[in-house]
């Protein structure tokens, strides 16, 4: 498995040799460095780029200044007045009424599609959370989420937790399918994903003068990549390098992880966080294990994929009928578990230092539930799926458009719908104000994508990369696997991808 990625100075002294000379690997023009020569193939690097037809200086321009415009809007957003503060607008009946209305639209949306075999073929495959899934998931946690803030709905405060660690464990679970399946390690796929997570972000930080831990789910999903990143790269070293097996090169690399997650979270050396802040101190060991608990899941995901399709394939109905009904109690026993053990702590100062332990209790509970028919693998809400594919947008948007001042005050467009307002005037606000804020978190995740592959190209270009996807062939893995993580190939995924996404100012 190479990478053809010839090394910027010996591209240069090729291009100054009368002769096409073949290196041996061996050759002195390989370790030689010549900053004018390399200065001048970077120079021929960038025009070729910017005289691309696609993802080249065209388009990166014209997706900055669609930046701007945003850019604008959420500094409007954030200064708007007249404004009354968010903690006037306890109102948990509308927040109910507004996730019931999202119920009914999930319902409306509702799509079904035939399980499809897979690539050896034989009987169709039963996946598990797929892609579509996915992203369904984080979509109706993320609606969750924002009202919760918006409506000031305290008494939900430890299943909104849980909905945070959730989208912590998916930068985990999702990366390491990625990596896994493709070994692709590159500078460009790093470069990638740093930019799809934060290039957005720290731009609205920067231009509206808010303090990054505002957002603090930016640097925490990642560091959560970062790690994964490097993880998923021993475990291919101890495989290739030491001549290990799948399985134990895998789970000697996840191990190790674990180590380290251990002697940095539960030692003296976590104060570090403290250099930076006491919120990143707190929300980093508030989900000190969820990003790693997702790996250790990714690793288990070709044994789950295995499982279901015993459980739930075509070739004993009776068996998953009764698998179905056992799954489905299971899913209940679980989240039953947390809830009633720890869910049901009602202060929060109590409930925090044991959730990054519990947590995943409630979220295998609800993957359980929420696959546990055939019928229910093959569905998802298309509104759902769209509203997830956008919650880093909405995630870092809802401070400065659908709330205002930093997310601390509640915007009043339509004149009556302040805080003693009536109850229809201040939904019509609501609504006007989310209409706004979701279709520029729409318009602002085109242009980070945009901004995302124009600066890949680039790097691309500059490295002399003409192709960095590289598939690994591992016969340990499930063929379930590989079906569900077909998914994941978008060079914009895994923000759970991403990124993803999710989180607020203090919960």
């Amino acid at each position: 498995h190479k990478h053809t990625i010839p090394p910027l100075e010996l591209l240069a002294t090729k291009q100054a040799m009368k002769g096409n000379t073949v290196d041996d690997g061996n050759s002195k023009e390989r370790r030689r460095f010549n900053p004018a020569i390399t200065i001048a193939s970077t120079m021929q690097c960038f025009k070729a780029w910017a005289t691309q037809d696609k993802n080249g200086l065209k388009d990166f321009v014209f997706a900055q200044l669609k930046v701007a415009v945003i850019l604008f809007i959420a500094n409007v957003g954030n200064k708007f007045e007249p404004a009354y503060p968010r903690n006037d607008n306890h109102d948990p009946k509308i927040f109910w009424i507004v996730n019931a209305i999202l119920a009914v639209g999930a319902f409306f949306t509702w799509k079904w599609e035939a399980s499809k075999t897979g690539r050896s073929g034989g009987s169709p495959r039963i996946i598990c959370l797929g892609r579509e899934q996915t992203e369904e998931w984080k979509g109706w946690m993320q609606w969750a989420f924002i009202f919760y803030h918006y409506y000031r709905v305290y008494y939900v405060y430890n299943e909104i937790r849980v909905f945070v660690s959730a989208y912590v464990w998916m930068t985990g679970f999702g990366n390491f399918l990625y990596f896994d399946k493709k070994a692709d390690f590159s500078f460009e796929r790093f470069v990638s994903m740093i930019i799809r997570i934060n290039y957005f972000p720290l731009l609205l930080s920067y231009f509206l003068t808010v303090p990054l831990e505002l957002y603090y789910v930016v640097p925490l999903h990642t560091t959560g990549f970062v790690v994964t990143m490097i993880t998923c790269w021993i475990g291919y070293k101890f495989q290739n390098a030491c001549g290990m097996g799948y399985w134990k090169s895998r789970t000697l690399a996840v191990a190790l992880s674990l180590f380290a997650h251990i002697i940095f979270y539960e030692t003296p050396a976590v104060n570090f966080l403290l250099l930076f802040s006491k919120e990143y101190h707190f929300r980093f060991q508030a989900d000190k294990y969820s990003a790693w608990l997702g790996m250790a899941s990714g690793l288990l995901w070709g044994k789950l994929g295995e499982y279901m399709q015993w459980a739930h394939g075509f070739e004993n109905d009776q068996r998953r009928h009764m698998m179905s009904i056992v799954q489905f109690c299971g899913g209940v026993a679980l989240i039953a578990f947390w809830y009633g053990l720890f869910g049901s702590i009602q202060d929060k100062y109590t409930y925090n230092p044991v959730h990054p332990y519990v947590f995943i209790f409630a979220v295998m509970g609800w993957l359980m539930i929420r696959n546990s028919t055939r019928y229910l693998t093959e569905c998802h809400s298309t509104l759902l799926e769209f509203l997830g594919r956008h919650t880093l947008e909405t995630y870092v948007l809802q401070f400065h458009l659908f709330m205002t001042h930093n997310v601390q005050y509640i915007p009043v467009v339509i004149p009556g719908s302040d805080a003693d307002g009536s109850a229809v005037l201040k939904f019509l606000n609501m609504l006007l104000c989310g209409s706004v804020f979701l279709t520029t978190a729409v318009f602002a995740r085109k242009v980070t994508v945009s901004t995302q592959l124009a600066v890949v190209d680039l790097v691309k270009n500059i490295t002399g990369t003409v192709d960095t996807s590289m598939t690994q062939v591992l016969p340990q893995q499930s063929t379930e696997r590989k079906d569900s993580e077909q998914e994941q190939e978008d060079e914009e995924t895994i923000e759970l991808t991403k990124a993803v996404e999710f989180n607020s100012a203090k919960v």
